[in-house]
């Protein structure tokens, strides 16, 4: 089984959230990473949905630009680690989801128009940390909730500790407990 770990932690080794992932990811076989902070991609602009859309056509699939959405459609399950920010996740993720939406490998249209996904996984599991409590405003989560029903991806799951920058907060306490359901949702 392969596991496409997306990797939206951008502080790096200093950052929970990657803590919170690693214990999820232990024992997996086959991890394919993609370090956001390390890809760099740029935003989509006008240009590259022409230059996309162009290849599309031409079923040019093949071409480099196709890499990163061939690699997450390919995965049979998906990984995203994104730290809790400004109610959702870092941006880096939202442009990576945008390279990766490509019609025809990660989804299609019916002849009625309706949308179907096509991707390969059984599940998408999203671990992030938040400072504060998320009061039941996880927004990423929810947003990728959506993107999985829109690449066919019939299970999601969230794993999240919360409250681990609170002053007085055991924070390793708090991420203990994470990943031990982390851990739980694994072996599932």
């Amino acid at each position: 089984m392969t596991t496409l770990f997306v990797n939206a932690c951008l502080r790096g080794e200093r950052s929970k959230t990657l803590e919170l992932c690693r214990a999820y990811l232990e024992g997996a076989d086959d991890v394919q990473e993609v370090n956001l902070a390390e890809l760099r991609l740029q935003p989509i602009d006008a240009a590259f949905v022409e230059q996309r859309t162009r290849l599309q056509r031409a079923g040019q699939f093949d071409d480099p630009l196709f890499a990163l959405s061939k690699q997450f459609a390919a995965a049979d399950e998906v990984v995203i680690g994104a730290p809790y920010w400004d109610l959702s996740f870092p941006s880096a993720l939202k442009v990576y989801i945008e390279h990766v939406s490509v019609c025809d490998l990660t989804f299609k249209y019916t002849e009625d128009a309706r949308c179907v996904g096509i991707c390969n996984a059984r599940r998408l599991v999203y671990l992030t940390t938040a400072g504060g409590s998320l009061e039941g405003a996880n927004y990423g989560y929810d947003y990728f909730c959506g993107i999985a029903k829109m690449f066919g991806i019939p299970e999601t799951h969230c794993v999240a500790a919360e409250g681990v920058d609170i002053w007085g907060a055991d924070v390793k306490a708090l991420l203990e407990e994470a990943k031990a359901k982390a851990r739980a949702l694994r072996e599932s």
